[in-house]
C-alpha cells in the first residue's frame, strides 16, 4: 500500500514558521522526550521541528506501510527482494546466538557459522605467521581488491577500527583507473603481500582488471607457482577462482541473499578480520546483532532505526529537504559518509514502487558529508547561511582513543555541540547589528554589515552520541543505518535491495570499449558521445 503524506504535510504547513526553540520553551523535558537510547547509543532528535502530533502521525505510517510484518519477513528469510526473487539476510551473518533462519526450506545459519569459522582460522594463522608467503615469510600487507560494497564496507571499517589493528596493514583498490592499483602496489613488497579479490561472480570488470594487474605484479616476484600462496578470493565462482590460480581452501563464498552494500559482516570483511583479529571482528558482529535485537523488540518511541528513518521521511518527503549531511566528529569515521552514501542512495534511489508504478513522491535523498571539524572550514558556510535547508546528522563519541590528547577531544566535542546549537539558534539581525555597532559601524554601512552576519537558525539536526568508537559500537552504527534504510524503503513502498540503476552504464561501457580502441565504428551513438570518443580514443 502506498502511504499518504497529506496529514503530515498539513502538520508541516501549520508549523512551518515555528522556531524549534519554541518547542524547548514549551516543554522543559523536550530533550529527553525526543531522544532514545539503545545499548549505550544516544539518539537525540529534539533539534527538529517534530512535535508530539507530528511524531504520532509519523508512527501511524509504520502500521499503514506494514513495517512490523515486513520486518519479520526480512529476518525470517522471506524473499522481500522480489524483483530478483531473493531473501535479504545480511542479518544472518551476525546471528551468533539465534535460532534457525530458513531459505527455501534450508537453515542457512550452519553455513554462515561454518564460513565464519573458516575465516577465523585463516585470519588467525595469517596473523600468527603459520600461513606464510611463497618465500616462507609472514604477510605484512593485505591488498583488498573490490568495488562498491566490496570496497566501501571494509575500508570504512578498517579506518574506523585502526586503534584495534594489530595484524597486517590493509590497503584497498577499487577504481579501474590504473593509477589506483599502481599507487597502492608501488609502495609494497610483493614477497610479503597477500591479495584478496572480492567479487561474488568473479566477473566484475573493475575488480578483475585490477586483480589481473596485481597478479602480473606478483608473478614477476614469485612466479606462477607462487600465485596460490599470495591470493585469496571472496567469491562463489570456484571454477573461475581456480582458473585464476587461487587455492580452493582460500576461497570464501557468500550467498545471493547478501547484497554487496550489506556484506561487510561476512567474507567481504576478511581484510578487517585480518587487521583486528577474529575476537574483535566478533565484537563488531555482536554490535550489529545487538541493534538487530533492539530493532525487533523496542517500542516505536524507543526504537533508534525507526526514529532515524521517520526523521528522514519527515525531512525529505514531507518538508522537501532534498539532501542530508552526515557529519561524524570522529576522524576515523572519515569513510562513513561515503559508505552511507552508497547504502542509502543505491538502496532507496528508486523511481517506481514495488508494483512497478511511478512513485507519487520523491524517493531517497542525496546523502553526503565529511568528518568534523574539516567540514566547518568547507561546506558549513552553505549549511548555516545558504538558501536551502540541509538537515544534519552529527555523530560524536564521549571518549577518544588518545588519552594523552584529551584536551583535543574536548575541543572536538565542543565543536560538534556548538555546530548543532548554532544551526538551532542562529543569530538575529538585532544581535548582528549590536555586534557590528560595537565594531564602530553606523548608518547604512552598519545595516549592510549586519545583514552579512545574520544566521537564519531554525535548521534541524540530530545527534548520535556513543561512549567510544569500539568494534561493538561500529557494529551498532552500521546496523542502525541498515535498518533505517529498510524502514524508509518500506514506507516509500520500494525495493531497497535491488540496484538496476547500476547496470545500464556498465553495459554501455562494454559497448564503448571497442569503439575507443578503434575496433568498432560507434554506429548509433549520439553526436556528443562520438565527439568525445574521437578526442579520447586510445589509438588516436
Amino acid at each position: 500500500m502506498t502511504v499518504d503524506f497529506a496529514a503530515l504535510k498539513s502538520l508541516r504547513s501549520a508549523s512551518a514558521d515555528r522556531h524549534i526553540l519554541d518547542l524547548f520553551a514549551e516543554d522543559s523535558d523536550r530533550a529527553s522526550r525526543f531522544s532514545a537510547m539503545a545499548d549505550g547509543l544516544l539518539f537525540d532528535y529534539s533539534k527538529t521541528n517534530i512535535d508530539e502530533a507530528t511524531r504520532t502521525a509519523l508512527f501511524d505510517l509504520l502500521d499503514v506501510a506494514g513495517v512490523p510484518e515486513k520486518r519479520e519477513a526480512m529476518f525470517s528469510g522471506e524473499k522481500i527482494n522480489d524483483t530478483e526473487g531473493r531473501a535479504v539476510l545480511h542479518t544472518a551473518l551476525r546471528n551468533l546466538d539465534g535460532g534457525p533462519v530458513m531459505v527455501d526450506g534450508k537453515d542457512v545459519i550452519p553455513g554462515v557459522r561454518h564460513t565464519l569459522a573458516r575465516m577465523d582460522d585463516f585470519a588467525d594463522r595469517v596473523r600468527r605467521g603459520t600461513i606464510t608467503s611463497y618465500s616462507g615469510v609472514p604477510f605484512e600487507n593485505v591488498v583488498n581488491i573490490g568495488i562498491g560494497g566490496s570496497d566501501l564496507g571494509p575500508v570504512m571499517a578498517y579506518e574506523a577500527l585502526k586503534p584495534y589493528a594489530d595484524g597486517p596493514h590493509c590497503h584497498f583498490v577499487s577504481n579501474v583507473d590504473g593509477a589506483h592499483v599502481h599507487d597502492v602496489l608501488s609502495g609494497l613488497n610483493p614477497q610479503t603481500t597477500l591479495v584478496i579479490v572480492a567479487s561474488k561472480t568473479f566477473t566484475t570488470i573493475e575488480t578483475m582488471t585490477n586483480a589481473q594487474t596485481a597478479r602480473d605484479w606478483l608473478v614477476k616476484a614469485v612466479g606462477e607457482e607462487g600465485i596460490s600462496k599470495h591470493f585469496a578470493a571472496l567469491s562463489t565462482a570456484k571454477d573461475k577462482t581456480a582458473a585464476f590460480g587461487i587455492d580452493p581452501d582460500l576461497v570464501f563464498g557468500f550467498e545471493d541473499w547478501v547484497g554487496g552494500r550489506y556484506s561487510v559482516w561476512g567474507p567481504i570483511g576478511l581484510s578487517l578480520m585480518l587487521a583486528i583479529g577474529p575476537q574483535r571482528f566478533a565484537e563488531f558482529l555482536r554490535g550489529g546483532q545487538a541493534m538487530d535485537t533492539h530493532f525487533r523488540t523496542a517500542e516505536w518511541q524507543d526504537n533508534l532505526p525507526v526514529l532515524l528513518a521517520l526523521v528522514g521521511v519527515w525531512h525529505n518527503q514531507v518538508c522537501g529537504y532534498a539532501t542530508r549531511a552526515v557529519l561524524p566528529y570522529e576522524q576515523r569515521l572519515l569513510r562513513l559518509p561515503a559508505y552511507l552514501q552508497q547504502l542509502e542512495m543505491e538502496s532507496n534511489g528508486k523511481r517506481v514502487a514495488m508494483d512497478g508504478r511511478a512513485l507519487p513522491f520523491d524517493s531517497g535523498p542525496v546523502v553526503w558529508g565529511e568528518p568534523g571539524t574539516n567540514g566547518q572550514h568547507a561546506f558549513y558556510q552553505l549549511i548555516h547561511q545558504g538558501t536551502r535547508v540541509i538537515p544534519c546528522e552529527f555523530m560524536v563519541g564521549r571518549f577518544g582513543h588518545e588519552p594523552g590528547l584529551a584536551h583535543q577531544h574536548e575541543l572536538l566535542v565542543s565543536n560538534c555541540l556548538a555546530q548543532s546549537e548554532a544551526l538551532l539558534r542562529g543569530r538575529s539581525l538585532a544581535e548582528a547589528t549590536e555586534i557590528m555597532r560595537k565594531k564602530g559601524f553606523e548608518g547604512a554601512e552598519l545595516k549592510r554589515q549586519a545583514q552579512h552576519r545574520v544566521f537564519p537558525g531554525n535548521r534541524p539536526s540530530t545527534t548520535l552520541a556513543y561512549e567510544k568508537l569500539t568494534p561493538f559500537v561500529l557494529g551498532q552504527i552500521v546496523a542502525l543505518y541498515e535498518h533505517r534504510v529498510f524502514v524508509e524503503g518500506v514506507i516509500l513502498g520500494i525495493n531497497s535491495y535491488d540496484q538496476w540503476g547500476v547496470e545500464l552504464g556498465k553495459e554501455l561501457a562494454l559497448a564503448l570499449q571497442p569503439v575507443l580502441a578503434g575496433e568498432a565504428d560507434g554506429a548509433g551513438k549520439d553526436g556528443s558521445t562520438l565527439q568525445l570518443v574521437d578526442y579520447l580514443k586510445m589509438n588516436g
